[in-house]
């Protein structure tokens, strides 16, 4: 069972799953590429926290534990001591490719090395490092400490032993559902979320319908947390459109061909949640104002 956990990249995700695995009791330590990052993840996480302790959800010694658990470090060496190592880069193949050539050469063989991307080739990725058989794609869906699946891809060289352990470690030590996915673009929830945000952007092109009303729509008939328009503000709409891009190039079907409005937003920089202004408005803590 892995213990010792290493997380490359200090954004949304990557806190958000650092944050996750100390909660759960085990020890993390998050890798950014400078000081103005590190300092960017640690009020991130700070930030995150104190939201939970607001809620009553978390007490202040559970808050001190859960930081005192996780180690920020700037050099990839750190991690050379891992069971674990799981990259929440930017999803950007060239990038990723440098991270994971890097790590095959840190790493020892018996360290598993996990993606959290949602629609890279992990076979590609796999392709860099010494131990192919040893890596394998875990991706999380944000957030993830409240959301009970992770996918857990593999790629064509991916062993049994290397599923397995990460399988049982999904669900034993971070007592969530593990979902096994074949490679594949977008692989499932990426692919299906990403089209549903797609088809409401499109009503909402058409004006069919208002944002608000769109979304209540789905909130309130199938019990969605959020509708499908401020999901995709919590996503990012610069991510939302990347995957649709990427999705679009592979498969080549229309169904996949990102909204007009979802460009345009991007473009005007309104990306939701991060910037504070998407199809709605957002406070600093990421709270809906509008």
């Amino acid at each position: 069972m892995f213990r010792s956990i290493g997380v490359v990249g200090g954004g949304t995700m990557g806190r958000s799953i650092a944050e996750m695995m100390a909660s759960k009791g085990l020890e993390v330590r998050l890798v950014e590429k400078d000081e103005g990052h590190l300092a960017a993840t640690r009020a991130g996480l700070e930030a995150s926290l104190e939201r939970q302790l607001e809620r009553w959800a978390i007490t202040q010694a559970e808050k001190k534990l859960i930081l005192s658990r996780i180690h920020l470090e700037r050099d990839l060496e750190k991690l050379s001591g891992c069971d674990l190592v799981i990259e929440t880069v930017t999803e950007d193949m060239d990038i990723k490719k440098q991270v994971f050539a890097r790590l095959g050469e840190l790493l020892g063989p018996e360290t598993v090395i996990a993606s959290n991307t949602s629609t890279l080739s992990l076979t590609e990725l796999a392709g860099v490092t010494r131990h192919p058989e040893r890596v394998i794609g875990m991706h999380f869906v944000y957030p993830t400490i409240h959301t009970d699946v992770v996918e857990i891809i593999r790629g064509l060289q991916t062993s049994d032993e290397t599923f397995e352990k990460t399988k049982r470690f999904v669900e034993e030590a971070i007592e969530k559902k593990g979902v096994m996915v074949y490679e594949s673009p977008g692989f499932v929830t990426t692919r299906l979320i990403s089209l549903l945000i797609n088809e409401a952007l499109r009503l909402l092109e058409e004006g069919v319908a208002s944002a608000e009303d769109i979304d209540d729509a789905m909130r309130i008939g199938y019990q969605f947390e959020y509708g499908p328009l401020e999901m995709a503000d919590r996503f990012g709409l610069d991510s939302v459109l990347a995957a649709l891009e990427r999705m679009f190039r592979e498969y080549g079907e229309l169904k996949y061909r990102p909204s007009i409005l979802l460009r345009k937003k991007v473009r005007a920089g309104q990306l939701g949640v991060k910037t504070g202004i998407g199809f709605f408005a957002y406070d600093k803590d990421g709270e809906r104002i509008r």
